[in-house]
Protein backbone atom coordinates (compact mmCIF):
# COMPACT_ATOMS: atom_id res chain seq x y z
CA UNK A 1 0.00 0.00 0.00
CA UNK A 2 1.08 3.51 -0.87
CA UNK A 3 1.66 6.28 1.26
CA UNK A 4 -1.10 8.19 -0.55
CA UNK A 5 -3.41 5.44 -0.57
CA UNK A 6 -2.28 4.93 3.64
CA UNK A 7 -3.08 8.63 3.75
CA UNK A 8 -6.25 7.93 2.16
CA UNK A 9 -7.52 5.55 4.61
CA UNK A 10 -6.71 7.42 7.37
CA UNK A 11 -8.37 10.35 6.16
CA UNK A 12 -11.41 8.03 5.39
CA UNK A 13 -11.68 7.13 9.24
CA UNK A 14 -11.09 10.47 10.32
CA UNK A 15 -14.41 11.91 8.32
CA UNK A 16 -16.59 9.04 9.77
CA UNK A 17 -19.55 10.43 10.97
CA UNK A 18 -21.14 7.26 13.69
CA UNK A 19 -22.73 4.49 13.26
CA UNK A 20 -24.76 4.28 10.02
CA UNK A 21 -23.41 7.49 8.94
CA UNK A 22 -25.76 9.48 11.67
CA UNK A 23 -23.71 12.77 11.10
CA UNK A 24 -23.06 14.23 14.74
CA UNK A 25 -21.06 16.95 16.44
CA UNK A 26 -17.20 16.72 15.87
CA UNK A 27 -14.47 18.05 17.44
CA UNK A 28 -12.15 19.59 14.52
CA UNK A 29 -8.54 19.46 14.57
CA UNK A 30 -6.03 21.23 12.23
CA UNK A 31 -3.07 18.77 10.67
CA UNK A 32 0.31 19.77 9.95
CA UNK A 33 2.48 17.41 7.74
CA UNK A 34 5.75 17.19 4.99
CA UNK A 35 5.04 14.66 2.89
CA UNK A 36 6.46 16.11 0.23
CA UNK A 37 8.88 18.96 1.25
CA UNK A 38 12.43 19.27 2.64
CA UNK A 39 11.62 17.21 5.90
CA UNK A 40 9.72 14.63 4.39
CA UNK A 41 11.70 11.69 5.21
CA UNK A 42 10.68 12.20 9.17
CA UNK A 43 7.34 14.07 8.36
CA UNK A 44 5.89 11.04 6.59
CA UNK A 45 6.51 9.04 9.44
CA UNK A 46 5.17 11.47 11.92
CA UNK A 47 2.17 12.54 10.22
CA UNK A 48 0.95 8.93 9.61
CA UNK A 49 1.36 8.09 13.24
CA UNK A 50 -0.68 11.37 14.22
CA UNK A 51 -3.18 10.40 11.89
CA UNK A 52 -3.38 6.80 12.56
CA UNK A 53 -3.94 7.95 16.72
CA UNK A 54 -6.89 9.97 15.64
CA UNK A 55 -8.20 7.17 13.37
CA UNK A 56 -7.90 4.47 15.87
CA UNK A 57 -9.30 7.16 18.46
CA UNK A 58 -12.46 7.94 16.42
CA UNK A 59 -12.64 3.63 15.50
CA UNK A 60 -13.00 3.38 19.64
CA UNK A 61 -15.75 6.24 20.35
CA UNK A 62 -14.50 9.64 20.12
CA UNK A 63 -13.65 11.78 22.60
CA UNK A 64 -16.82 11.99 24.70
CA UNK A 65 -19.01 10.30 22.26
CA UNK A 66 -18.49 12.87 19.14
CA UNK A 67 -15.72 11.41 16.57
CA UNK A 68 -12.49 13.71 15.89
CA UNK A 69 -12.69 15.30 12.71
CA UNK A 70 -8.48 15.92 11.62
CA UNK A 71 -8.20 17.90 8.87
CA UNK A 72 -4.63 17.03 7.43
CA UNK A 73 -2.72 19.08 4.92
CA UNK A 74 0.76 18.35 3.12
CA UNK A 75 2.12 21.49 3.26
CA UNK A 76 5.20 20.72 1.47
CA UNK A 77 6.82 22.62 4.54
CA UNK A 78 6.48 26.05 3.02
CA UNK A 79 5.37 28.72 5.71
CA UNK A 80 2.72 30.72 2.95
CA UNK A 81 0.89 27.57 3.08
CA UNK A 82 0.76 26.81 6.68
CA UNK A 83 -0.23 30.38 7.04
CA UNK A 84 -3.09 30.08 4.68
CA UNK A 85 -4.27 27.03 6.63
CA UNK A 86 -3.89 28.45 9.75
CA UNK A 87 -6.33 31.15 8.36
CA UNK A 88 -8.80 28.76 7.72
CA UNK A 89 -8.64 26.78 10.79
CA UNK A 90 -8.98 30.11 13.15
CA UNK A 91 -11.60 31.32 11.17
CA UNK A 92 -14.95 31.60 12.52
CA UNK A 93 -16.60 29.31 10.59
CA UNK A 94 -13.66 26.87 10.52
CA UNK A 95 -12.69 27.51 14.16
CA UNK A 96 -10.65 24.11 15.48
CA UNK A 97 -10.34 23.13 18.63
CA UNK A 98 -5.91 22.76 18.41
CA UNK A 99 -3.33 22.14 15.88
CA UNK A 100 -0.82 19.20 15.65
CA UNK A 101 2.04 21.24 14.42
CA UNK A 102 5.23 20.60 12.61
CA UNK A 103 8.17 22.99 11.54
CA UNK A 104 10.31 25.04 13.00
CA UNK A 105 9.91 28.14 10.75
CA UNK A 106 6.29 28.04 10.57
CA UNK A 107 5.64 27.44 14.28
CA UNK A 108 7.33 30.08 15.20
CA UNK A 109 5.44 32.25 12.22
CA UNK A 110 2.00 31.20 13.78
CA UNK A 111 3.08 31.25 17.51
CA UNK A 112 1.76 35.02 17.86
CA UNK A 113 -1.58 34.49 16.20
CA UNK A 114 -2.29 31.13 18.27
CA UNK A 115 -1.96 33.26 21.26
CA UNK A 116 -4.18 35.90 20.23
CA UNK A 117 -6.74 33.68 18.45
CA UNK A 118 -6.59 30.84 21.51
CA UNK A 119 -5.68 27.64 19.70
CA UNK A 120 -3.24 25.54 21.26
CA UNK A 121 -0.44 24.19 18.66
CA UNK A 122 1.47 20.96 19.67
CA UNK A 123 4.34 20.77 16.88
CA UNK A 124 6.87 18.81 15.51
CA UNK A 125 9.34 21.67 16.11
CA UNK A 126 10.91 21.68 19.50
CA UNK A 127 12.27 24.74 19.26
CA UNK A 128 13.16 26.38 22.74
CA UNK A 129 11.17 29.53 21.64
CA UNK A 130 8.26 27.57 21.69
CA UNK A 131 9.02 27.01 25.83
CA UNK A 132 8.03 30.68 27.39
CA UNK A 133 4.62 30.93 27.87
CA UNK A 134 4.63 34.00 29.52
CA UNK A 135 7.47 36.07 27.90
CA UNK A 136 9.50 36.54 31.10
CA UNK A 137 13.02 35.28 30.29
CA UNK A 138 12.83 38.24 27.83
CA UNK A 139 14.72 35.79 25.24
CA UNK A 140 11.63 35.88 22.83
CA UNK A 141 7.62 36.61 22.40
CA UNK A 142 5.19 34.30 24.79
CA UNK A 143 4.13 31.02 23.93
CA UNK A 144 1.30 30.19 25.80
CA UNK A 145 -0.44 28.80 23.81
CA UNK A 146 2.68 25.94 21.71
CA UNK A 147 3.30 22.76 22.88
CA UNK A 148 5.62 19.85 22.49
CA UNK A 149 6.49 16.12 23.56
CA UNK A 150 10.41 16.11 24.20
CA UNK A 151 13.39 18.05 25.28
CA UNK A 152 13.91 21.21 23.07
CA UNK A 153 16.40 20.97 20.64
CA UNK A 154 18.44 23.41 22.70
CA UNK A 155 18.07 21.27 25.75
CA UNK A 156 18.96 18.01 23.60
CA UNK A 157 22.42 20.30 22.77
CA UNK A 158 23.04 20.83 26.19
CA UNK A 159 22.94 17.24 26.47
CA UNK A 160 24.74 15.74 24.08
CA UNK A 161 27.60 18.66 24.49
CA UNK A 162 27.52 17.75 28.42
CA UNK A 163 28.13 14.02 27.12
CA UNK A 164 30.61 14.68 24.87
CA UNK A 165 32.55 16.73 27.42
CA UNK A 166 32.94 13.62 29.25
CA UNK A 167 33.65 11.65 26.69
CA UNK A 168 36.35 13.54 25.68
CA UNK A 169 37.82 13.06 29.44
CA UNK A 170 37.45 9.42 29.39
CA UNK A 171 39.36 9.45 26.57
CA UNK A 172 42.35 11.25 28.02
CA UNK A 173 42.52 13.25 25.05
CA UNK A 174 44.39 16.24 25.28
CA UNK A 175 44.00 19.76 24.88
CA UNK A 176 40.78 21.37 24.07
CA UNK A 177 38.23 19.41 22.69
CA UNK A 178 36.75 21.26 19.43
CA UNK A 179 32.78 21.63 18.17
CA UNK A 180 31.00 22.95 15.34
CA UNK A 181 27.24 23.18 14.24
CA UNK A 182 26.61 22.04 11.05
CA UNK A 183 23.56 22.49 9.01
CA UNK A 184 21.00 24.99 7.15
CA UNK A 185 20.74 28.49 7.48
CA UNK A 186 17.22 28.13 8.76
CA UNK A 187 15.14 28.59 11.59
CA UNK A 188 15.53 24.70 11.85
CA UNK A 189 18.74 24.08 12.41
CA UNK A 190 19.55 27.41 13.57
CA UNK A 191 17.28 26.96 16.42
CA UNK A 192 19.64 25.84 18.94
CA UNK A 193 22.73 27.42 17.29
CA UNK A 194 23.12 30.02 20.39
CA UNK A 195 22.72 27.95 23.44
CA UNK A 196 24.70 25.03 21.99
CA UNK A 197 27.87 27.40 21.12
CA UNK A 198 27.20 29.13 24.57
CA UNK A 199 27.58 25.43 26.47
CA UNK A 200 30.05 24.27 24.63
CA UNK A 201 32.43 27.59 25.48
CA UNK A 202 31.42 26.64 29.30
CA UNK A 203 31.93 23.23 28.89
CA UNK A 204 35.60 24.17 27.81
CA UNK A 205 35.05 23.69 23.69
CA UNK A 206 36.54 25.63 21.51
CA UNK A 207 33.58 26.43 19.22
CA UNK A 208 34.61 26.45 15.59
CA UNK A 209 32.92 28.41 12.89
CA UNK A 210 29.17 27.11 11.66
CA UNK A 211 29.88 25.40 8.41
CA UNK A 212 26.03 25.19 6.23
CA UNK A 213 24.72 22.27 4.29
CA UNK A 214 21.14 22.34 2.43
CA UNK A 215 18.05 20.54 4.13
CA UNK A 216 17.84 18.77 0.89
CA UNK A 217 20.55 15.52 -0.38
CA UNK A 218 23.46 16.48 -2.70
CA UNK A 219 27.30 16.61 -2.98
CA UNK A 220 28.63 17.81 0.54
CA UNK A 221 31.97 16.69 -0.07
CA UNK A 222 33.17 20.68 0.01
CA UNK A 223 32.11 20.64 3.65
CA UNK A 224 33.70 17.88 4.50
CA UNK A 225 36.64 18.52 3.66
CA UNK A 226 36.33 22.07 5.59
CA UNK A 227 35.17 20.22 8.55
CA UNK A 228 38.52 17.56 8.23
CA UNK A 229 40.45 20.79 7.79
CA UNK A 230 38.87 22.35 10.87
CA UNK A 231 40.30 19.49 13.10
CA UNK A 232 36.53 19.24 14.77
CA UNK A 233 36.56 16.93 17.44
CA UNK A 234 32.39 16.92 17.80
CA UNK A 235 29.71 18.07 15.16
CA UNK A 236 26.48 18.21 15.84
CA UNK A 237 24.13 17.86 12.22
CA UNK A 238 21.26 20.31 12.57
CA UNK A 239 19.49 18.64 9.50
CA UNK A 240 17.07 15.94 9.33
CA UNK A 241 18.55 12.71 8.07
CA UNK A 242 17.99 13.17 4.54
CA UNK A 243 20.65 15.37 3.97
CA UNK A 244 22.66 13.75 7.17
CA UNK A 245 22.94 10.74 5.22
CA UNK A 246 24.96 12.73 2.15
CA UNK A 247 27.20 14.08 4.87
CA UNK A 248 27.96 11.19 6.58
CA UNK A 249 28.79 9.08 3.23
CA UNK A 250 30.93 11.97 2.06
CA UNK A 251 32.65 12.38 4.98
CA UNK A 252 33.59 8.63 4.93
CA UNK A 253 34.64 8.97 1.59
CA UNK A 254 36.94 11.98 2.77
CA UNK A 255 38.65 9.62 5.64
CA UNK A 256 36.91 12.42 8.45
CA UNK A 257 37.57 11.13 11.92
CA UNK A 258 34.61 13.20 14.23
CA UNK A 259 32.24 12.17 16.32
CA UNK A 260 28.90 13.19 14.74
CA UNK A 261 26.16 13.79 17.21
CA UNK A 262 22.16 15.18 16.11
CA UNK A 263 19.03 16.44 16.99
CA UNK A 264 15.77 14.26 16.91
CA UNK A 265 15.36 13.84 13.56
CA UNK A 266 18.58 13.38 12.49
CA UNK A 267 19.13 10.03 12.44
CA UNK A 268 16.50 6.73 12.43
CA UNK A 269 16.35 3.30 11.33
CA UNK A 270 15.13 3.85 8.01
CA UNK A 271 18.41 6.62 7.46
CA UNK A 272 21.18 3.88 9.11
CA UNK A 273 19.77 1.57 6.38
CA UNK A 274 20.65 4.26 3.53
CA UNK A 275 23.73 5.36 5.14
CA UNK A 276 25.13 1.87 6.18
CA UNK A 277 28.38 1.79 7.86
CA UNK A 278 28.95 5.89 7.28
CA UNK A 279 25.74 6.28 10.21
CA UNK A 280 27.64 3.58 12.80
CA UNK A 281 28.41 5.59 15.92
CA UNK A 282 26.35 8.97 15.54
CA UNK A 283 24.89 9.65 18.63
CA UNK A 284 21.21 10.80 18.77
CA UNK A 285 18.21 11.83 21.55
CA UNK A 286 15.57 9.41 21.60
CA UNK A 287 12.27 11.11 22.58
CA UNK A 288 10.67 7.98 24.07
CA UNK A 289 11.72 5.07 26.38
CA UNK A 290 11.80 2.52 23.35
CA UNK A 291 11.83 2.29 19.85
CA UNK A 292 9.31 -0.05 17.65
CA UNK A 293 8.77 -3.24 19.24
CA UNK A 294 10.74 -3.01 21.97
CA UNK A 295 9.78 -4.52 25.26
CA UNK A 296 7.37 -2.29 26.96
CA UNK A 297 3.83 -2.42 28.55
CA UNK A 298 2.84 0.64 25.81
CA UNK A 299 3.93 -0.93 22.95
CA UNK A 300 1.28 -3.32 22.60
CA UNK A 301 -0.92 0.06 22.20
CA UNK A 302 1.25 1.66 19.52
CA UNK A 303 1.38 -1.75 17.21
CA UNK A 304 -2.71 -1.60 17.73
CA UNK A 305 -2.85 2.15 16.48
CA UNK A 306 -0.61 1.38 14.10
CA UNK A 307 -2.84 -1.01 12.41
CA UNK A 308 -4.96 1.75 11.21
CA UNK A 309 -3.10 2.38 8.18
CA UNK A 310 -0.69 -0.85 8.03
CA UNK A 311 -3.75 -3.81 9.16
CA UNK A 312 -1.05 -6.87 8.57
CA UNK A 313 1.12 -5.28 11.25
CA UNK A 314 4.17 -6.02 9.13
CA UNK A 315 5.67 -2.52 8.75
CA UNK A 316 8.69 -1.35 10.53
CA UNK A 317 7.60 1.80 12.49
CA UNK A 318 10.56 4.63 13.05
CA UNK A 319 11.76 6.53 16.19
CA UNK A 320 9.51 9.27 14.54
CA UNK A 321 6.45 7.63 14.32
CA UNK A 322 6.53 6.07 18.15
CA UNK A 323 6.92 9.60 19.19
CA UNK A 324 4.32 10.72 17.58
CA UNK A 325 1.97 8.17 18.71
CA UNK A 326 2.82 10.08 22.26
CA UNK A 327 2.47 13.78 20.77
CA UNK A 328 -0.93 12.78 19.43
CA UNK A 329 -2.20 11.11 22.71
CA UNK A 330 -0.78 13.71 24.39
CA UNK A 331 -3.34 16.06 22.48
CA UNK A 332 -5.88 13.33 22.90
CA UNK A 333 -6.39 13.19 26.64
CA UNK A 334 -6.20 16.59 26.80
CA UNK A 335 -9.32 17.26 24.50
CA UNK A 336 -10.49 14.56 26.33
CA UNK A 337 -10.32 16.41 29.81
CA UNK A 338 -11.27 19.70 27.66
CA UNK A 339 -14.63 17.96 26.91
CA UNK A 340 -15.49 16.87 30.41
CA UNK A 341 -14.75 20.20 31.88
CA UNK A 342 -16.67 22.89 29.84
CA UNK A 343 -15.85 21.94 26.28
CA UNK A 344 -13.33 21.64 23.95
CA UNK A 345 -12.87 25.84 23.55
CA UNK A 346 -8.49 26.13 23.05
CA UNK A 347 -8.53 27.78 25.99
CA UNK A 348 -9.64 24.61 27.98
CA UNK A 349 -7.77 22.46 25.86
CA UNK A 350 -4.37 24.42 27.06
CA UNK A 351 -5.68 24.45 30.92
CA UNK A 352 -5.51 20.00 30.05
CA UNK A 353 -1.84 20.30 29.49
CA UNK A 354 -1.31 21.33 32.97
CA UNK A 355 -3.40 19.07 34.76
CA UNK A 356 -1.10 16.14 35.22
CA UNK A 357 2.79 16.37 36.41
CA UNK A 358 5.00 12.99 35.10
CA UNK A 359 2.44 12.48 32.57
CA UNK A 360 2.19 9.71 30.87
CA UNK A 361 -0.60 8.93 28.13
CA UNK A 362 -2.81 6.16 29.08
CA UNK A 363 -1.74 2.64 27.85
CA UNK A 364 1.45 4.33 27.05
CA UNK A 365 3.68 3.32 30.26
CA UNK A 366 7.13 2.54 29.29
CA UNK A 367 6.72 4.38 26.28
CA UNK A 368 6.53 7.87 26.42
CA UNK A 369 8.91 10.11 28.48
CA UNK A 370 6.77 11.56 31.54
CA UNK A 371 6.34 14.70 30.86
CA UNK A 372 5.47 18.17 33.02
CA UNK A 373 4.03 21.02 31.60
CA UNK A 374 2.96 24.23 33.88
CA UNK A 375 1.72 27.61 32.89
CA UNK A 376 5.20 28.92 33.62
CA UNK A 377 7.33 26.68 31.91
CA UNK A 378 6.78 24.89 29.03
CA UNK A 379 9.60 22.95 28.71
CA UNK A 380 7.52 19.38 29.41
CA UNK A 381 11.13 17.40 29.94
CA UNK A 382 14.46 18.21 30.91
CA UNK A 383 15.62 14.33 30.75
CA UNK A 384 17.54 13.86 27.55
CA UNK A 385 18.12 10.07 26.98
CA UNK A 386 21.43 9.40 23.84
CA UNK A 387 21.81 6.49 22.14
CA UNK A 388 24.30 5.57 19.12
CA UNK A 389 23.44 4.35 15.97
CA UNK A 390 25.19 1.28 15.66
CA UNK A 391 25.00 -0.35 12.06
CA UNK A 392 27.41 -3.64 12.23
CA UNK A 393 27.18 -4.90 8.39
CA UNK A 394 25.64 -5.21 5.29
CA UNK A 395 22.36 -2.76 4.83
CA UNK A 396 20.87 -4.47 1.73
CA UNK A 397 17.99 -6.05 3.44
CA UNK A 398 14.27 -4.46 4.84
CA UNK A 399 14.88 -2.36 7.78
CA UNK A 400 12.74 -4.81 10.31
CA UNK A 401 15.48 -7.74 9.44
CA UNK A 402 18.25 -5.33 9.68
CA UNK A 403 17.26 -4.57 13.29
CA UNK A 404 16.08 -8.37 14.20
CA UNK A 405 19.31 -9.25 13.27
CA UNK A 406 20.92 -6.45 15.09
CA UNK A 407 22.58 -5.44 12.07
CA UNK A 408 21.27 -1.79 12.94
CA UNK A 409 20.73 -0.65 16.46
CA UNK A 410 19.76 2.01 18.80
CA UNK A 411 22.38 1.38 22.20
CA UNK A 412 22.12 3.25 24.99
CA UNK A 413 24.88 5.94 26.03
CA UNK A 414 23.47 7.77 28.86
CA UNK A 415 20.58 9.74 30.23
CA UNK A 416 21.54 13.66 30.93
CA UNK A 417 18.79 15.34 33.66
CA UNK A 418 19.58 18.82 32.87
CA UNK A 419 18.94 21.47 35.56
CA UNK A 420 15.86 23.73 34.75
CA UNK A 421 17.74 26.88 34.78
CA UNK A 422 15.57 30.07 34.67
CA UNK A 423 17.82 31.50 32.21
CA UNK A 424 17.11 28.29 29.59
CA UNK A 425 13.91 29.20 29.32
CA UNK A 426 12.70 30.48 25.88
CA UNK A 427 16.20 29.82 24.84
Amino acid sequence: MTITKMLGTASVALLMCGAGGVAQAQIAIGHLADYSGGTSDVGVPFGQAEADVFAWVNKNGGIAGKPVNVDTNDYGYQVPRAIALYKKWSSPDGKVAAILGWGTADTEALKKFVAEDKIPDISGSYSAALTDPTGVSGKTEAAPYNFFYGPSYSDALRAELTWAADDWKAKGKPGKPKFVHMGANHPFPNAPKAAGAAIAADLGFEVLEPIVFALTPGDYSAQCLTLKSSGANYAYLGNTAGSNISVLNACKAAGVDVQFMGNVWGMDENAAKAAGAAADGMVIPLRTAVAWGQDAPGMKTVMEISKMSDPTGAVYRPVHYVAAVCTALYMKEALEWAAKNGGTSGENVKKAFYQKANWVPAGMDGVCTPSTWTDKDHRGTLSVSLYRMKVSGATDAPVADLVKAGTIKLEKVKTIDLPRKAEWLGW
